[in-house]
């Protein structure tokens, strides 16, 4: 096991960000990865690929990335790349700001292609810029840069985004001082991130492969949810996807009840079926 108890300048970094089709894993797919990775003071190697999704992205999402349908029609599909993200990784500590969302889809690519975690910590840049970057009016990746005063790229593209992830990072740290532990630095953070909290179909129980399925299906399911104004009845939900989450796992999903877009907490969900 790597020991955290070593100044953080001694370790290797790799900093890392995902630019996706959607919000969620599993209905929605990475587009583009990016990442950068730090040793002895200075960037050391760098890693970027557009993928191509399953489905065409629609003018929303196209306008937070600038990623167009024809940009990734030609580009390599993720069972091509993921090898070689995986090996970037290894051995370094990972970051990436809000962290969850980008380990969140790394990990279901990880986890559908049957290879091992990361076992190395990593930390979210965000968490870690709201103890030690008080004087930013918040902690968005484009506001920190601009606080900091760092170039900023092009916003939203996963190279560069990973590029001013690993700067912001390296703010913080600096702010603690070189000799700071590592283990310390992960204190800082406030929440332990590792991989394994964001397995999906590793030990999937049955009403997670059931949302798994409808989600890859494109079904609708009936569910019986415990919660609202209409606690215990049965309601028609199309699920998006799954987010697990430290305050409880939920799925996405639309509502046809209230023909709206909403979150179900799993422990909340009494009784679900997929609806053939």
């Amino acid at each position: 096991m790597l020991s955290l108890d070593r100044p953080w300048t001694e370790y290797e970094f790799v900093a890392f960000d995902t630019e996706t089709s959607g919000a969620y894993p599993i209905g929605y797919d990475i587009v583009e990865f990016g990442a950068v990775k730090w040793k002895g003071g200075q960037v050391i190697d760098t890693y970027q690929t557009l993928i191509k999704p399953r489905e065409p992205m629609g003018d929303f999402v196209i306008g937070i990335h600038g990623i167009t349908n024809e940009m990734v029609a030609d580009a390599p599909l993720m069972r091509d790349k993921i090898q070689e993200i995986r090996k970037f990784m290894e051995g370094s500590i990972l970051m990436a700001h809000h962290a969850p969302f980008d380990m969140g889809f790394v990990a279901f690519e990880f986890e559908k292609y049957k290879i091992p975690f990361p076992t190395e910590p990593a930390l979210c840049t965000s968490l870690l810029a709201r103890q030690l970057i008080p004087e930013s009016p918040n902690h968005k990746l484009q506001t920190l840069i601009t606080v900091l005063k760092l170039d900023r790229g092009a916003a939203h593209r996963a190279q560069d985004d990973a590029r001013n992830c690993l700067s912001v990072g390296l703010e913080c740290m600096n702010r603690l001082g070189p000799m700071t532990l590592l283990s310390e630095v992960i204190r800082k953070v406030g929440k332990s991130l590792t991989w394994d909290q964001y397995t999906v179909l590793t030990g999937a129980d049955s009403l997670s492969q059931k949302i798994i399925e409808a989600v890859e299906k494109k079904l609708p399911m009936d569910i019986v949810y415990e919660g609202g104004s209409t606690s215990g009845e049965t309601r028609r939900i199309a699920p998006i996807g799954i987010v697990r989450n430290p305050d409880g796992d939920y799925v996405m999903a639309k509502c046809f009840r209230d023909a709206a877009q909403k979150r179900f907490y799993l422990k909340k969900i009494k009784d679900a079926a997929v609806a053939y």
